[in-house]
């Protein structure tokens, strides 16, 4: 049964393991409310989750440990539980869904475990994964549906309530719901008006679908840029836990999680993943009721896949404004482009990229069709930008 004393417990096995991170300000996020950010994607696997897995590791029996570890994940976990069997001395196997971040298997390797890639998402992971433990008598770690698991992670609760005594809400991922069952309960059996708020990626809402049906319910499918939360049924204990002390849970879109993805690595300096940027998400784009309150937004992970950082920063761009692309309709002679240029930059726009194309069955016969990749500053100054060029004559499509 969890307790607070277990996570008391916790906490002092992991002193010497992990990394006490520091709370971050982040005024640039909502400036109606005094944000701040628990960046734990500066842990030593780049997440969370190396609390949770160790400290189940360290709970284990000798004959358990003797066998070796067996664990599923998208990639933090794996990271997580195979950090913490090198250190203990033991073998650990972990089943990755087939599509995790190439940086995800590479790293969890490089802490010393075995990979068994399994076609499908996580939950296809973790049912070959079970099915390895009963074959060969590995000991299992779940990544958040476990007692030992989920008080690793509300360790991170404790530290919140001694870095910020007066803190009105905490923000915090959800994908089976290990992270924010343990911070909620160390936070809510300490101090229980604190608001405790989950977010979902809006292509993974099980648990946010299974606490408002008051029943565990399972997805027929995930998809979401946050890959680290797309599971498709919350856990028997975690369930339990968020239907008693979370407060709300909401959920993000894709595009709203690549605008926190930017806005942190802008103004934070802090790389995150799709899963790790979902709580700054719902605060950005005030998801939850945070106006006028001191805020702190758990970020979970960092370990995003280069390829996929340059696809999301670029999509963050286009979501807030950053960039747009316009489309114009000019007739085909001399000068015309050097006065659309002109216009552009008399309004502070910066063009990127330009394609012209002459032929267009819905264009006229002696007319060409252009398209323009801007920087600008956000949505109205792409506004002022193409009134400006209508104004000029040009006719502009959406």
């Amino acid at each position: 049964m969890l307790t607070l004393d277990k996570i008391y417990h916790a906490s002092f096995v992991l002193k010497d393991v992990i990394r006490r991170t520091e709370l971050v300000p982040a005024p640039n996020v909502n400036k109606k409310a005094t944000v701040f950010l628990k960046p734990e994607n500066l842990q030593l696997t780049g997440s969370f989750k190396v609390r949770g897995s160790y400290y189940k590791i360290s709970q284990l029996s000798e004959e358990e440990k003797s066998k070796g570890v067996i664990a599923c994940s998208a990639g933090n976990h794996a990271q997580g539980v195979a950090l913490a069997a090198t250190k203990n001395g033991i073998k650990s196997l972990i089943c990755l869904p087939d599509c995790a971040p190439i940086s995800k298997v590479e790293a969890t390797k490089g802490y010393g475990a075995e990979i068994c890639l399994v076609p499908g998402v996580y939950d296809d992971a973790y049912k070959r994964a079970t099915e390895l433990r009963d074959e060969h008598g590995y000991t299992f770690i779940h990544p958040f549906d476990d007692e030992d698991v989920i008080a690793g992670q509300g360790t991170i609760g404790l530290e919140l309530m001694d870095q910020m005594k007066d803190v009105d809400a905490v923000i915090v991922p959800i994908g089976g719901g290990g992270l924010i069952s343990g911070v909620a309960f160390a936070i809510k059996s300490l101090n229980p008006d604190i608001k405790v708020y989950g977010v979902q990626a809006a292509g993974a809402p099980s648990m946010k679908n299974s606490v408002e049906h008051k029943q565990i319910e399972r997805l027929d499918a995930v998809s979401t840029i946050a890959d680290g939360i797309a599971v498709k049924q919350p856990g028997e204990n975690t369930f339990d836990i968020c239907s008693k002390y979370v407060d709300r849970i909401v959920t993000v879109t894709d595009d709203e999680v690549s605008s926190a993805i930017l806005s942190m690595l802008e103004h934070q300096k802090l790389i995150t993943e799709g899963a790790g940027a979902v709580a700054v998400a719902a605060a950005m784009f005030d998801k939850v009721p945070i106006e006028g309150k001191k805020v702190i937004c758990v970020v979970s992970g960092g370990n995003i896949d280069v390829n996929i950082l340059d696809r999301v920063v670029k999509r963050g761009l286009l979501t807030a404004g950053r960039t747009c692309l316009i489309k114009a309709e000019l007739l085909d002679r001399p000068g015309q482009l050097h006065q659309i240029a002109k216009v552009i930059a008399e309004h502070g726009g910066n063009v990127i990229e330009m394609h012209h194309e002459r032929t267009r069955a819905n264009t006229n016969i002696n007319g060409c069709f252009l398209r323009i990749t801007l920087e600008t500053r956000n949505f109205d100054h792409v506004n002022e930008i193409k009134q400006a060029l209508e104004n000029a004559g040009f006719k502009i499509y959406e």
